[in-house]
């Protein structure tokens, strides 16, 4: 039977299920609200409920044949070799994972100018710029690509747009939907666009065990999907 990874609470989780529900699945949870226990009606699908951030690492290892997370959790955990594709981008739970400097920071709108200030940063201090985030795959590559060398990644695994005031970084790069969080801490976005624009996905791996029947339903699966 096909597995199915969803979220297990919160708005993501809600999100999931009528994003189904309107496709001719219905998805429910069975038990209380400590117990880990779905089912899905319409289809040979078995529910599994887990966080978000364990449906990469679940898809990657074969353990679920579909599975609903952010398109930034698989791009940072995963990587560009995947052994996931995407079925469906579902509309819903947008975040823009951003670069953010000090407000003040007048000289610094874009990633050209932050190569410029890391470069003066470190001629004046003597060690790199701190750029905290926990997407550090994705920070990387867009920093790359772009020729900035003269930083340092800082991990951060929350309260990130605190961490310029804390002095633990001189800038962020994290998950925003608004911006709200930001402006509160006196942080701007770098103009150049978001380093990854997410949204929640239906993914389907490519390592999972699909026998015959598995994937007779699947081709099931997506035609309801579609309509």
């Amino acid at each position: 039977m096909i597995r199915l990874g969803v979220p297990s609470k919160g708005r993501l989780m809600a999100d999931t299920f009528d994003w189904f529900g309107a496709r001719g699945l219905t998805l429910r949870r069975t038990g209380s609200d400590r117990e880990y226990a779905g089912e899905v009606e319409g289809a040979e699908v078995a529910l599994v409920l887990l966080s978000a951030g364990e449906v990469p690492r679940d898809l990657a290892a074969g353990r679920l044949h579909l599975g609903v997370t952010g398109s930034d959790l698989i791009r940072e955990r995963l990587g560009p070799s995947a052994p996931v594709h995407a079925v469906a981008a579902m509309g819903f739970g947008h975040a823009d994972l951003v670069l953010a400097v000090p407000r003040f920071w007048a000289d610094c709108d874009t990633t050209d100018d932050l190569d410029a200030v890391a470069a003066r940063f470190r001629a004046a201090h003597g060690h790199r710029l701190r750029i905290a985030t926990k997407y550090h795959r994705l920070v990387r590559d867009y920093l790359r690509a772009r020729g900035v060398a003269d930083y340092a990644l800082v991990d951060s695994q929350g309260a990130t747009e605190g961490t310029v005031a804390n002095g633990t970084a001189e800038a962020i790069a994290d998950i925003t939907s608004t911006g709200a969080t930001l402006e509160a801490n006196h942080l701007k976005m770098l103009s150049d666009g978001p380093i990854h624009a997410s949204q929640a996905t239906l993914w389907r791996s490519d390592a999972a065990p699909w026998t015959d029947a598995e994937r007779a339903e699947m081709a099931r699966l997506e035609a309801m999907l579609a309509g």
